[in-house]
């Protein structure tokens, strides 16, 4: 499924969570790791022509070091590489990305930041906003199985959903998991009236139609382990609470097709399942039109 993973680390706690989480995935998918730091602007100011400073170096290596030890023991092949921040932390990391044909990213939030400013302008959060290929996120409490045996998919039938199922048939198929797929009927948008409980039947026929498509789809792709429901709740922590019941290994998901990439952290079902999920969270950005 992918041939080439890349995990950007600082030598933060959560970086080494991410580092962790990314071997684990280049493992089961057998991919090649790339391990990049990027050193950002010190106080002295450096020219194109000169030479960091020597602990900038050092940390940077030691950084990108720790996490290929770890791809190392894991049997993962691995590179490494240390860059002079040029543009903008996450523009570095999505220029690499590209330049050497990386499938996914794997990342935490920002070491120094924590999750708390995840969404305030954190470097995974530009990155996120800003990428074209999928971006696995992980947090310091993030539990990581690397077998990857249970995939979870939520989905509404729009078309950022249906990317993001698509791409979870796709792992769950290379990765033998079983796929889990639900659709959450957000029972607080629905009040008043004497039509409630018919409108909320609407919605849970709606919802069953969503799960029979991504399951057709996920049939016709040789996926034989599918599971699915519709719930109703608060979305993302019905998606959460469905996360840790079952046991899943990693949660797909798109943007949200009626808020947009530009809405994408601020304040959607994505960044909020981000938030609380214990299990790596894969997003997936919605197809642009041909």
């Amino acid at each position: 499924m992918y041939d080439r993973l890349l995990v950007p680390t600082d030598g933060s706690t959560v970086a080494d969570a991410a580092g962790e989480t990314a071997v684990a995935l280049a493992r089961r998918v057998d991919a090649e790791l790339h391990v990049l730091h990027v050193r950002e602007p010190t106080e002295r100011p450096v020219g194109a022509g000169d030479a960091p400073p020597t602990d900038a170096v050092e940390d940077g290596d030691e950084a990108t070091a720790t996490v290929a030890e770890m791809a190392a023991d894991a049997g993962v092949e691995t590179r490494t590489a240390t860059l002079q921040e040029r543009e903008t932390v996450h523009q570095t990391i999505l220029r690499y990305a590209a330049d050497h044909d990386v499938e996914c990213i794997v990342m935490g939030t920002h070491g120094r930041t924590g999750l708390d400013r995840f969404v305030l302008g954190s470097v995974a959060e530009l990155t996120l906003r800003q990428s074209s290929i999928p971006v696995m996120t992980v947090h310091e409490d993030t539990v990581v199985d690397p077998s990857f045996d249970d995939v979870l998919v939520p989905t509404d039938g729009s078309s950022c959903a249906a990317a993001a199922a698509d791409h979870a048939i796709d792992l769950a198929r290379s990765t033998g998991a079983t796929l889990h797929v639900i659709n959450v009927v957000d029972s607080g948008a629905v009040w008043g009236g004497a039509n409630v409980a018919m409108v909320l039947d609407a919605l849970e026929e709606i919802g069953e139609q969503a799960l029979d498509d991504v399951r057709t789809r996920a049939k016709a792709a040789d996926v034989t382990a599918i599971e699915g429901a519709v719930l109703s709740g608060i979305p993302y922590r019905a998606i959460a609470e469905y996360a840790e019941e079952s046991d899943v290994d990693c949660v797909v998901m798109g943007t949200h097709g009626r808020t947009g990439l530009d809405r994408y952290l601020l304040g959607s079902v994505t960044e909020r399942v981000v938030r609380l999920s214990d299990v790596p969270v894969l997003s997936i950005r919605e197809r642009e039109a041909d």
